[in-house]
């Protein structure tokens, strides 16, 4: 069967970290174009991930001018992802995008509308649900053995973890700052194990405690605070139209010790689990309190010899093509990935007014 063609639109960090090595272990598909407004950067990846005639543009209506081109990954900072995304479905490509989906919840429906338009796949790249504990838990969840889940806290804070290239800390480019980079994993990951994407209202408050501060001990070198115009920690209260309730945190940079990202603990009338060692199952059996804690550390089958295990972006990256040749949905459905775009504008929006944030249908 011919290759899936894939044309690459930003070679930055999350392009070189997570998409195009895993995409380069995918047979079934071949990176053959690359976008960039550094022409540089997106010749490097051309040169390290392309096939032997890989283009290379700066312009990425060019690159979707590309009849050939199958699949169009979107790796371009937050503010890009919508019209990109939207061009890209419109000119007949299949598209991931990577989280979160934009910046607001009017620029995530444009690209929800397109996908609908034009019939093409859309997915978000939530590759934390491909871990093994998202994995288990999932299934936990969905066999039911967690009972009614009530009660849900969505972590994903860092002591100091500012990422000071890039455009991060610009919230005019990003939409938001640790709510929107890393919280949206955590929410995502909650709301997919609850299978609940129906929020009634919610209150949210930022803060902007540690911005402006030096010498700051950050692993990635100290930001530029004239530049920090994000939040630096950012926590929400979440309702459910079932009653159900999620506490929701996040941080770049804040003084706490107890620092996890991208897990959720869930509580449910039979039994709770979180991610804090591993996975860990608490319940009652036979009139006694009890903690299991199953065993991730099996060696899975790799998906292509020589692979040895494979990440979650390689999972990620695996199913999404798969989804693709075999007609199926994907993965992460934009759907979903929509309902967590609009609770964090909920959070944000009620963070600026000081009012709960209300959701409509």
């Amino acid at each position: 069967m011919e290759k899936l063609k894939i044309g690459i639109i930003g070679c930055g960090g999350i392009a070189n970290a997570k998409h195009m090595p895993a995409l380069a272990k995918v047979p079934q598909c071949e990176m053959v174009a690359f976008c960039d407004l550094v022409v540089d950067r997106a010749e490097a990846a051309a040169k390290k991930f392309g096939t032997p005639d890989a283009k290379v543009y700066t312009d990425y209506k060019e690159l979707l001018a590309d009849k050939s081109i199958d699949v169009v990954h979107v790796l371009t900072p937050n503010i890009d992802h919508s019209y990109i995304t939207v061009d890209a479905l419109e000119a007949g490509k299949h598209v991931m995008c990577e989280k979160p989906m934009a910046i607001n919840s009017v620029e995530a429906k444009k690209m929800l509308d397109a996908a609908k338009r034009t019939g093409k796949k859309l997915t978000i790249g939530y590759q934390n649900r491909q871990r093994n504990d998202a994995m288990l838990v999932k299934e936990m969840c969905d066999n039911g053995e967690l009972g009614d889940i009530y009660y849900a806290r969505a972590t994903a804070l860092r002591r100091r973890g500012v990422p000071t290239w890039g455009v991060f800390i610009e919230e005019e480019k990003q939409g938001g700052g640790p709510l929107i980079d890393i919280g949206t994993h955590a929410l995502d990951l909650t709301l997919w194990c609850m299978n609940n994407y129906k929020p009634k209202y919610c209150v949210g408050q930022t803060f902007h405690k540690l911005n402006d501060q030096k010498n700051t001990g950050n692993p990635g070198g100290d930001w530029n605070s004239e530049k920090f115009t994000t939040e630096d920690s950012a926590f929400g209260f979440i309702v459910m139209e079932n009653g159900a309730v999620i506490n929701l945190e996040s941080s770049w940079a804040i003084n706490l010790l107890d620092t996890r990202e991208a897990i959720t603990t869930l509580a449910g009338t039979k039994a709770g689990a979180d991610m804090l060692d591993g996975v860990r199952i608490n319940g009652v059996m036979h009139g006694k309190q009890y903690v299991t804690k199953p065993d991730l550390n099996v060696r899975g089958i790799p998906l292509y010899e020589g692979s040895g295990a494979p990440t979650a972006g390689d999972m990620e990256a695996y199913r999404w093509i798969n989804s693709i040749i075999n007609d199926t949905e994907p993965f992460v459905l934009p759907e979903q990935a929509y309902c967590v775009t609009r609770i964090l504008e909920g959070i944000y929006t009620s963070a600026k007014t000081g009012k709960p944030y209300y959701f409509e249908d």
